[in-house]
């Protein structure tokens, strides 16, 4: 019988995972479906439950519903947890486990796909909010030299250096306190990027041969690779790649086969 997988969000209509994991299962020889599903925003449990009543094996969770995926995971990974949320569940005869696959897939996309090693390389992190939360563990099991979080709200990135001292050090600060910091590596977690606006950028930020990452996608050449271009950044790219990557790693999860994602990227490039 084919197994059923799906993606759960409220919108959902412009999900490319329905895409994605079709080209998966084509590469990977794989018997499944794949749908999306718009969820409630106030019957998400409810409508996991008749997803998994009917046969589904697995789901991937989407905005709004991440926070509330983990709450449901009865087996939740350690990178779920300090990520704060989930985004993709499997169900086991005995619960639900849970997991947040898209720090790995920003390592895979970077460290990977372009070739980009993170071990021994100095990186800041835009952002505090629950994009910048899902990535600072996967980062820092990488063994970065600095692993720097700048944030208008300092606060804000000082809780998460509390969260995360038991994994490693994280430098925090505010925008301009990283004025010539050098680094190799600036992801951009902010929002930022989802509309017109600049961040700004302090001068002196990117070290020689840096690589500029924004974690949106889909918006061509965004603000902020346009900024770090100007100011120096070698290269650039959006999270598209990591898009592919994080759904891979929910493909392994559920079927034990890692997917090739650069075919997958390609087609979705119209490459």
């Amino acid at each position: 019988m084919t197994d059923r997988y799906a993606v759960i969000g409220n919108p959902i209509a412009h999900s490319k995972s329905p895409a994605i994991h079709a080209a998966f299962a084509r590469q990977c020889g794989q018997d499944l479906t794949y749908e999306a599903i718009l969820g409630p925003l106030d019957g998400f449990r409810a409508a996991v439950a008749a997803f998994r009543h009917s046969g589904g094996r697995g789901m991937n969770v989407t905005v709004p519903f991440k926070l509330e995926a983990l709450e449901l995971a009865d087996k939740p990974t350690e990178r779920a947890r300090q990520a704060g949320a989930a985004n993709t569940l499997r169900f086991d005869a005995d619960g639900i486990f849970g997991d947040n696959t898209d720090g790995i897939g920003l390592v895979r996309d970077i460290r990977d796909r372009l070739g980009f090693p993170l071990c021994d390389r100095r990186i800041l992190i835009l952002g505090a909010g629950g994009a910048a939360r899902g990535v600072v563990l996967p980062l820092l099991e990488e063994s970065p030299a600095l692993l720097a979080i700048a944030n208008r709200s300092v606060d804000k990135a000082a809780a998460l250096k509390t969260q995360f001292a038991p994994f490693g050090e994280l430098l925090v600060g505010g925008f301009g306190d990283f004025a010539g910091g050098g680094f190799d590596l600036v992801i951009n977690a902010t929002s930022a990027s989802l509309g017109t606006q600049s961040l700004q950028l302090p001068a002196g930020l990117f070290a020689a041969g840096a690589l500029a990452y924004d974690m949106v996608y889909g918006k061509g050449e965004t603000p902020f690779l346009r900024d770090a271009r100007a100011q120096g950044a070698a290269r650039g790219a959006d999270g598209l790649g990591m898009l592919v990557a994080q759904a891979a790693e929910s493909f392994f999860l559920w079927r034990g086969v890692r997917p090739d994602t650069e075919s997958v990227l390609a087609l979705l490039q119209g490459g």
